[in-house]
Order: C-alpha cells, then sequence, then structure tokens
C-alpha cells in the first residue's frame, strides 16, 4: 500500500521595481507541476509582492497567514519558489514549526527520483550534499523532528543525519569517481571527434518533447514522460540523414528556469555533451502558454555554458496540439531569437510533432543541409544502431 502523498503549500514572492518575465501565477503553476512530479499534493499557496526579503523571506504577516493556511488543510510540507539561505530556511521552520524546502530541493528531489545510470545518481548526490553541507545543523536534529519525505529523497539521503566531516568526505568520494567518468567519457569523446561522424544534440525546455523527439528520429524507446526531467541521463544513437550519411543523435536533461548554478555545476559531465556537438536541435512547446520565456531561459542557459554561438535549428514540437493562438505565439517565439549572430536558426523554425511523426523528414533535411554549410559535404559511412 502506497503512502499517503505530503500535502503542500506553494509560496510565491514576486520582488517589486523589477522586470519579471514570469507572473506569479505562471511561475506558481510550475511550481506545482514540479511537486506532482514529486509525488506532492498541493492544497494551497501564498505569495507576496516585496521591495526587499528579510529573514524568514516573507513578511512576519505571511509567515502567520502560511502557519494559519497549513493547520487549516493540513499541510505536510511548505515549498518556496526561490533558494532560501540556510538561515532564512532554519528561522522559517521555527517559525512554522514544519518543513521548509525551496525550489532546488524540489529539483533534487526529482533528479534523485529519475536518475538511473550510475553517473547520474552520483552528479543527483553531488548536488544534494553541496545544497545540504550549508544547511547542516545540530546533527539534523531540525529535520529528524520535521521527518524525511520530499526535499530528503534520492541517493543523497542516507547521509542527512551525518555531520559535516563525514559529508565533505562524501564530497570528495563523488568528485573522484565523477573525474574518472569524466576522463572515460572525454576518451569516448575523442573516438567520436576521430569517427568524423557529425553530431547533433537535443536541448529545450524540460517537458518541450526532446525525448519524445529523440525516440521518433532513432526508433528508440528513451522513456518520455509527461513529466518534468523525464530524461536526465544522456543517450545517443546513430540515425540516417536523408542522403544516407550517419548522424550521431543524443538526448540530455531539460533546462529550467531558477535551476541553482551549483545544480548546473554538478551536472557538468553530462552538460559536456553538449560542448562536443557540431549542432544543437532547440526544441520549444509551441502549444505551451510560456513558450516564448521558456525559449528565452534556453537561449540563457546556453550562453552561461558558452554555446551561444553554436550552430542550431529551432523545432517547434506538438504543430498537431496547435491552435490560432499558439500560431501566433510561434511568430512571437521566432521574434526572441536574436539576430545578426551564427546561430542559423530559421527565421520561422521547422514545425514537428513528434508524437505523430510529422515534418521529420523535413527537419532532417534541415539538419543535412546546416551541417554541410558548416562542414562541406557528409560522407555516407557507417551503420545505424546504438552508439
Amino acid at each position: 500500500m502506497e503512502p499517503e502523498p505530503e500535502k503542500a503549500v506553494l509560496v510565491a514572492v514576486e520582488m517589486n521595481r523589477r522586470e519579471h518575465l514570469w507572473s506569479l501565477d505562471d511561475t506558481l503553476a510550475e511550481l506545482e507541476y514540479l511537486a506532482n512530479t514529486a509525488g506532492a499534493q498541493v492544497v494551497g499557496n501564498v505569495t507576496q509582492r516585496a521591495n526587499r526579503l528579510g529573514s524568514t523571506y516573507v513578511g512576519s504577516g505571511k509567515v502567520d497567514e502560511i502557519r494559519d493556511m497549513m493547520a487549516e488543510l493540513e499541510a505536510d510540507v511548505v515549498i518556496f519558489d526561490d533558494e532560501l539561505t540556510p538561515s532564512q530556511q532554519r528561522n522559517l521552520e521555527n517559525a512554522l514549526n514544519s518543513k521548509v524546502i525551496d525550489r532546488t530541493a524540489l529539483i533534487l528531489d526529482v533528479f534523485g527520483q529519475h536518475a538511473s545510470t550510475h553517473e547520474g545518481k552520483l552528479q543527483v548526490e553531488l548536488a544534494q550534499h553541496e545544497y545540504l553541507l550549508p544547511r547542516l545543523a545540530g546533527q539534523w536534529s531540525h529535520l529528524e523532528r520535521l521527518g524525511g519525505g520530499i526535499g530528503t529523497r534520492g541517493p543523497g539521503e542516507t547521509q542527512i543525519e551525518t555531520d559535516r566531516r563525514l559529508v565533505r568526505n562524501r564530497l570528495q568520494k563523488i568528485k573522484s569517481e565523477l573525474d574518472g567518468v569524466r576522463k572515460r567519457r572525454n576518451i569516448h569523446m575523442e573516438r567520436r571527434k576521430k569517427s568524423t561522424i557529425p553530431i547533433a544534440t537535443l536541448v529545450g525546455y524540460t517537458n518541450a518533447g526532446k525525448s519524445t523527439l529523440f525516440n521518433a528520429l532513432s526508433d528508440s524507446k528513451v522513456t518520455a514522460a509527461n513529466q518534468l526531467f523525464s530524461t536526465l541521463d544522456p543517450v545517443t544513437r546513430r540515425i540516417r540523414l536523408p542522403s544516407g550519411a550517419p548522424l550521431l543523435l543524443s538526448d540530455t536533461v531539460g533546462f529550467i528556469q531558477k535551476l541553482s548554478p551549483s545544480v548546473v555545476a554538478a551536472f557538468r559531465a553530462t552538460l559536456e555533451e553538449l560542448n562536443e556537438s557540431d549542432i544543437l536541435l532547440h526544441v520549444i512547446d509551441v502549444t505551451h502558454p510560456k513558450a516564448q520565456e521558456q525559449t528565452l531561459v534556453v537561449q540563457k542557459t546556453l550562453e552561461e555554458l558558452g554555446l551561444e554561438d553554436r550552430p542550431r535549428l529551432l523545432v517547434m514540437n506538438k504543430m498537431d496540439l496547435m491552435s490560432v493562438q499558439d500560431s501566433e505565439r510561434a511568430d512571437n517565439v521566432d521574434s526572441t531569437v536574436p539576430s545578426g549572430r551564427p546561430i542559423h536558426e530559421v527565421s520561422s523554425g521547422i514545425l514537428v510533432s513528434a508524437a505523430k511523426g510529422w515534418n521529420l523528414d523535413h527537419l532532417l533535411r534541415e539538419v543535412e543541409e546546416l551541417l554541410i554549410s558548416i562542414d562541406g559535404p557528409l560522407t555516407v559511412v557507417g551503420s545505424v544502431g546504438t552508439n
């Protein structure tokens, strides 16, 4: 018999006098999606517009409001949409007498559920420990009082009750293991380079349909669930372009707004796959109401990874679900693409349906034309299959 899901109250704060791409309603909707993916049942939410953030992140009146809501709805956990400082988290837990987690802990919890390979689990554990280390206080007695559950699960959960020294030792061990993984990956990448087969990697906002597109193009069965971060570990398959030339196609973890730099750093080994790509296929869910904002998040993340000038194609997915409003949104997405830069995004994007298999031949022709424009004619060698 499965345990009852934890009941969660969500909290989001919007700073005054700041430009916001995401409204409070939009960011709360995404936070609720994350919470549902982690297995929580969202029972309420609290929002605040503030000029500054204090020791409890929200004002004392909001703390009282959250406490009353939790009592009324019998909630188990409070989830904040932004990353809290260790002191803010402790102050809130003391004030609310309840477990408090933030967006970063929630994302790491989802990662912990979806990591399937040894490397993926190591990277999640590294990110969890880096996050937990500054939050260790009194042998985690406050968490012993508040219980486990969401925000405390995954490969790193067995370390929660340890002290700083043991956590630091474990961190060093994880980093050493990941260095070994990275060296083996580099050897593998060098072999790829010598093969002269071009590499294309799918990038995009989480749940844009990258894995569904990957499966459709490569005839694979990578997990493609309608949930956030269903793909965490990178996977590569060899496919054929229209001319018969081989292409290595890779799928990797999706991006999301407010992703902590420490989490990005922990997944450096996975994201290094992007550095080896000849081109990137930026997959967008053209039916999502925040498609334009999601596109900007992906572009910003690529810039932070030093990949803003990597040739890429804009792939507008889910055309089978498009409405007239979605067509207008697609035009707005096009307008977010910076001009005058060597990124090779086609002016109108490439509309496809990964789920229905629509327009994939056209996409592959565009991929081949882009590769030829970069490196010249492609060689028709090799066989199709798993890389």
